[in-house]
């Protein structure tokens, strides 16, 4: 269930990224795509289980099957584990080929909403 805390995800990355579809967004997530640097929020965190449900209709047990399968494979590496929307702000800010999600209410002039997911 989502809460209204965070019923505003968005895809953000670095200023000048380009905007990604649902559809790209969710194989850049689910290692279909190495386009961009995936970055999780912490995977005690709401919001990362309300991103994959809104991104991809998955549950977080499906994502870690499907990364699990990747690594075994050799065919990827699961997206970093960063804190908080914080600390993702930052290094998308940072870094041109990192993608990553936030609550909406987070988004500031330091990055770019790269795809809204309401």
């Amino acid at each position: 269930m989502l809460t209204s805390a965070h019923a505003g995800i968005v895809v953000v990355g670095h200023p000048l990224a380009p905007a990604l579809s649902k559809e790209q967004a969710a194989a850049i997530f689910l290692g279909r795509s190495t386009a961009l640097t995936p970055l999780d929020q912490s995977d005690s965190s709401p919001i990362r289980a309300a991103f994959y449900r809104k991104v991809a209709g998955r549950d977080l047990a499906q994502v870690k099957a499907i990364w699990s399968r990747l690594l075994f494979s050799g065919k990827g590496q699961a997206p970093r584990e960063l804190a908080n929307a914080a600390e993702v702000k930052k290094t998308v800010a940072a870094n041109p080929k990192a993608v990553g999600y936030i609550d909406k209410a987070a988004v500031d002039d330091s990055i770019k909403v790269l795809l809204d997911l309401d």
